[in-house]
């Protein structure tokens, strides 16, 4: 590969200096065209997180009516503006843990608001508990305050390196069979089935899946033919095929491609009422103590090991892990995902976490930090082209995520899977991620099982107290976590 000494002199060189591409063996070229992959693979974000955090602000189970409104310190606003002003949130509080992640971790993970943690801030903890929304982002904030408490003097290192050594080599490869799911179901290859949960989608009768599944065809030609830049060419050509088969009629508009009324045209950039209401949540937190510290700790337990999963598996795809399975100097990179919490919170979001969809832009190449500078820019200047952002479809994304789904399998072969603690306790880990659509509950499940396992075969020393405290804190957390999840705290 390439190394930093092929980006000449001037500007080329001095990025290629700060960066250290030398030392990675990059080069300015495959460092943007990773961030381009990377930043089209999760750019959804920036149309879907506001879909879900606006219900919580509303006050409203969707579908929310056409014309509804809200209070906003004072002013009203409609559900079309509050979705304009928490899609400029969703990219700012993006842009400055990217930001973080680039200029001071030097490592190619983009990050936003999180998947998952967003629905249990809405449909969970505001809709189905009554907490304030303004309470709800109070709760974030905190969770952000102590991991950037918890990272600074290394505690978030130190956990992360009692992860048993299977459930480490295993993470790249639960999250592969995750994505791959994930990306097959969006595509409409595997679909929804009452009596088997899921089955396989029938082309003939989907449009989308017609479509995603050429699109995939054509990325995975154009890869195995070692193509520079493979992904990001099959999305783009995806959905420009998409619109050309609209335009042309062949299909009706919103059945490949984004609805007229999912692709944003204008932006409400003042996001300031958001603050003010912020700030009164903090105000609020006394009101209910006990209910704020369990919606705290759900947040916190669910956001540290999702982080710590993802940057695993992510850094497995680009040889970033040590022979223990550690990421050196972890705690950059955790710092990122801190500072981007606290500030979204302040803002009005969810919780801002490292993206699995790095691994896109990891696998076309990317190792370092400029990879994820490309991606905070390019999310910044989605500011003035959020209609150009959400005019690809969502479909076409998700072909990266099967493209680098098949990847990370390869993963598997370093498990030892003669040795009973490691086949079970990676075993788990890798199929429980899909099965519940959580790489926290995979990195669950394999922690639990490593001790007893270990107990179980007359092997105990080989597992050490602070393995038997993660296991034990995982039982206590997913106690907790079916609790609120039953309904039995209210706010």
């Amino acid at each position: 590969m390439s190394t930093g000494s092929t980006d000449g002199d001037g500007l080329g060189a001095r990025i290629a200096d700060y960066f250290d591409f030398a030392e990675y063996g990059t080069n300015l070229k495959t460092e943007t065209i990773a961030g381009v992959t990377t930043f089209l693979a999760m750019a959804y974000i920036i149309v879907v997180n506001p879909s879900i955090i606006a219900p919580a602000i509303i006050g409203e189970y969707p579908p929310i009516e056409p014309g509804t409104t809200t209070t906003i310190n004072g002013e009203i606003f409609t559900y079309g503006e509050v979705v304009q002003m928490l899609t400029v949130v969703t990219i700012l509080a993006s842009v400055i843990a990217i930001l973080v992640m680039a200029l001071y971790a030097n490592r190619p993970f983009g990050l936003a608001p999180g998947m998952g943690l967003n629905a249990f801030f809405t449909f969970t903890v505001v809709l189905l508990l009554g907490v304030p929304w303004q309470v709800a982002l109070a709760a974030v904030f905190v969770e952000g305050i102590v991991f950037i408490v918890l990272t600074a003097v290394g505690a978030r290192r130190y956990i992360i390196e009692l992860f048993p050594e299977p459930v480490k080599f295993a993470v790249g490869a639960g999250i592969g069979v995750f994505l791959l799911f994930l990306g097959f179901q969006e595509i409409q290859v595997v679909t929804g089935d009452p009596e088997t949960l899921v089955t396989l989608g029938n082309v003939l009768e989907s449009p989308v899946a017609a479509a995603g599944l050429a699109g995939l065809l054509l990325t995975l030609l154009l890869y195995a033919r070692g193509v520079t830049g493979s992904i990001v060419i099959g999305i783009l050509l995806t959905a420009a095929g998409a619109w050309l088969a609209t335009i042309a009629g062949f299909v009706e508009r919103g059945t490949i491609t984004p609805s007229e009324g999912d692709v944003v045209t204008s932006v409400q950039y003042d996001f300031t009422p958001l603050v003010y209401e912020f700030v009164d949540g903090l105000g609020m937190i006394t009101e209910d103590p006990l209910v704020f510290l369990l919606v705290v700790f759900t947040f916190f337990f669910v956001d540290f090991f999702d982080t710590a999963g993802t940057l695993i598996g992510v850094s497995q795809i680009g040889d970033f892990l040590d022979e223990d399975g550690n990421l050196p100097d972890i705690d950059e990179p955790l710092m990122a995902d801190a500072v981007g919490t606290t500030a979204g919170a302040v803002m009005g979001t969810s919780t801002v976490t490292t993206y699995i969809e790095s691994s896109t832009g990891v696998e076309e190449g990317g190792r370092t930090g400029f990879t994820a500078l490309v991606v905070g820019v390019l999310f910044a200047l989605s500011l003035v082209l959020v209609p150009v952002v959400t005019a690809i479809p969502t479909f076409a994304t998700y072909i990266a995520l099967v493209v680098v789904g098949i990847i990370m399998l390869q993963g598997v072969a370093d498990i030892d899977w003669q040795d009973p603690s490691w086949a079970i306790a990676a075993g788990l880990t890798i199929t429980i991620m899909p099965l519940t659509a959580s790489i926290a509950n995979g990195l669950a499940a394999g922690i639990i099982s490593y001790p007893f396992i270990k107990l179980a075969t007359g092997e105990r020393r080989d597992v050490s107290a602070g393995q038997w405290v993660l296991a034990v804190a995982f039982i206590v957390y997913f106690a907790v976590y079916f609790s609120v999840q039953a309904g039995d705290f209210a706010f």
